[in-house]
Order: C-alpha cells, then structure tokens, then sequence
C-alpha cells in the first residue's frame, strides 16, 4: 500500500481536512499529538459550534460491532483519536506511515493543560475531577474553571438544564468528560446541542491517571503495546471482559476486515 502524507489542513475559511481510514465500521483519525492540539486550538479561537473529540480504541471499536448507535456517535466525532497501540498499528497498515505514536487520552489531556492559563477548562463526570482541578491550578497555572465530579448518567432532564447553566455560566474553552467509553460518547452526543462550548472531549480514566488514583504501565509496556496487560492485572474484576473477550472478538474481526472477507459499514 502506498504510503499516506500527512494532510492535516486548516484552510483560510477555517475548514479542518483531516486523514482518516476505517476499523470495524468506525471512522478513525490518524492525527498525532502536536497537530491534535493545533485542531483544538483552531476550534477554540473560531467558537463556530461544539466540537467533539473521542479517544478510541480497541474496547469502542468493538463495542460499535453490534451497537450501530454506538457506532454512529463515533462516526459524528469531528475528531476520533487513536486511543491504544492497535489503532496505530492500522493506521500504518493503511499506509499513514507518519502515524508514528497514538494518541492516548491521558496524553492529549496532560498536553492541553500544560498550556497553563492560555484555555478555560471544565471538568465533568469524574470523582477525581477536583483534586485533578488543584494539581493542575499549582503544577501549571491551569484555569480550571468548574468540575461537576458527580458521575451519574443519565440525568433527568431537570438535572441536566442545571447543568447547562453550570457549565455555559463559567464560558469554559474545553469540557474534559470522564464518564468512560459507552458512557461519556452519548453524553457528548447530547450536549452538544445543548451547550456553545467550543469542545467536549471524552478522556475517561485519564482523571484517575493524572491524580495517580490508577498506576500507568511503564513506558516500554506502553510502547510496546503490553499496557492492556498491565491494566488487566491491575484491575481484573473491571476489565477483564475488555481484554479477554471483546479483545481477540477485535482482532478477529479487524482479520477478516483486511483480508477483505467482511466489510463493516460505517452507517
């Protein structure tokens, strides 16, 4: 297969062009780290309508097999990163071969609130969202201006308008979501409808990450794509459907998707 430029492009009228290619019926973005933050920095400064970022994986691929709504969300994203090892791996089979690194959630996240106070940011759906919001006020200056730690989901419509005038109050740049995969996509999905924030992006345990709640795999497990492992003798109960079912169902699939003998439609 030939092999892809880069052809990340932000026009004069504010167009994004953006590289993709498919996984199981999901649209993915082979975009790395520095060209991820100059997208998000575009939105923030045009403020044309919310823009929502996923972070996907091998568990939401997956997950979109049979959930055609699931999956729908996911092809809506004006941004699907490639959150896991596997997904790099197919960009490069695809021939994007300047898909160097993935682009994990706790990565994009950590990048972004290094900016300090250059963007407003909003914490939504996750426990560690105000001892995050302190770490990151002392660590780099960032302007956390509100969290909403409390993960219920879904609200009752009540709860929800409260929460749009939470939000919309404090004129965050970033909602940053940690309600976690089949969770936090409906809820972007939603939202943005109901809110004029220039991003919602969906991060999941990238919170538990950056207050050291959950333990990140070394770094040569990560780079050598062993982290999954990592994450499922560290959290069994949690993850092991995850990783021993809905993980060979991916590769098997992902198989018969390049050997051309299934085809996933991505509507």
């Amino acid at each position: 297969m030939a092999t892809m430029a880069n052809t990340v492009q932000i026009s004069e009228n504010g167009a994004v062009t953006l590289p993709s290619f498919e996984v199981l019926g999901v649209r993915m973005h082979p975009v790395q780290i520095p060209d991820i933050l100059r997208i998000m920095d575009h939105w923030i400064q045009e403020r044309k309508g919310v823009r929502v970022v996923c972070q996907t994986g091998m568990h939401g691929s997956s997950e979109a097999i049979h959930n055609l709504k699931y999956r729908a969300m996911l092809n809506d994203a004006d941004l699907n990163n490639m959150d896991g090892m596997s997904m790099k791996v197919l960009a490069r089979i695809h021939g994007f071969e300047f898909a160097k690194n993935r682009a994990s959630g706790p990565e994009v996240m950590s990048e972004m609130l290094k900016t300090g106070a250059k963007y407003r940011h909003f914490f939504y759906g996750n426990r560690c969202s105000e001892e995050l919001a302190e770490i990151c006020r002392k660590r780099w200056g960032t302007q956390v201006v509100g969290v909403d730690p409390v993960p219920d989901w879904p609200l009752p419509e009540s709860e929800k308008q409260k929460l749009v005038e939470r939000i919309e109050s404090v004129k965050p740049d970033i909602v940053w979501v940690g309600l976690g995969t089949m969770r936090q996509e409906p809820w972007m999905n939603e939202f943005r409808h109901r809110l004029t924030v220039p991003i919602v992006i969906g991060v999941g345990a990238a919170f538990d990450f950056h207050v050291g709640k959950l333990q990140r795999a070394p770094m040569w497990m990560q780079q050598s794509g062993l982290e999954w492992f990592f994450r499922l003798v560290h959290e069994p109960r949690r993850l092991w459907r995850r990783y021993l079912v809905n993980g060979p169902m991916f590769v098997w699939n992902v198989g018969l998707e390049l050997a051309g003998l299934k085809k996933f439609s991505t509507t």
